[in-house]
């Protein structure tokens, strides 16, 4: 009997409806008043500074939601429940035809995205297969060629509804289709672990 196993797979966590209604609602009056930065590749893409969420009652609220979700998704990637801080924070507005080009996040182990907005179905944040070194460098993609975890390219998140809470490996490169919708809300974040231990070599990260 054939069985197949899947192979250091990379994880991604969905959290439906984890921001409740009324932080999104204070999220998004305060996103409208806030000053924000043009991006550099977009000219409708819109962030406001990095923030440490600590100094911000409703960043303080999103971390106190999102780190028991971190301290899970540690356990997948790291075998232990280990203690995590949310480093920075910082809100995206995506207008209509903009964009955000393929990225990862540096200086971080996990990062996320908190839907504040609905989204135009065309408009859903797509992840791509690592770059360089793993994988053959031929592809068979035909119009008849059925796409999977073990052949694609990219992975399209299902759509996001207002609150849902996005987790992934922050390496992993992702970016956001031409907006042709009306405006797209996100709050992004990326955290580390407070210590990783190698067989009593400690590594620790402090704020």
């Amino acid at each position: 009997m054939d069985t197949v196993e899947p192979l250091f797979p990379i994880p991604l966590l969905r959290s439906a409806g984890l921001v409740p209604v009324d932080l999104i609602a204070a999220l998004t009056a305060a996103i409208e008043g806030a000053t924000t930065a043009q991006n550099l590749r977009s000219a409708a893409l819109f962030h406001t500074d990095v923030a440490d969420p600590r100094g911000d009652p409703l960043f303080s609220r999103l971390t106190a939601l999102v780190t028991p979700k971190l301290v899970d998704f540690g356990v997948l990637l790291f075998g232990e429940r280990l203690e995590w801080t949310v480093k920075e924070m910082w809100t995206n507005v995506l207008e209509a035809g903009g964009n955000q080009v393929m990225h990862s996040h540096a200086n971080s182990f996990v990062s996320g995205v908190l839907y504040l907005t609905d989204s135009d179905p065309r408009c859903r944040t797509v992840f791509i297969r690592p770059p360089g070194g793993f994988d053959y460098s031929f592809r068979h993609h035909t119009r008849t060629a059925q796409m999977g975890p073990y052949n694609a390219g990219k992975y399209l998140l299902p759509e996001a509804n207002p609150g849902d809470l996005v987790l992934f490996p922050s390496y992993l490169y992702h970016e956001v289709p031409v907006n042709p919708g009306g405006r797209r809300l996100t709050v992004a974040f990326n955290a580390m672990p407070h210590e990783l231990d190698c067989w009593g070599y400690r590594i620790r990260f402090s704020p």
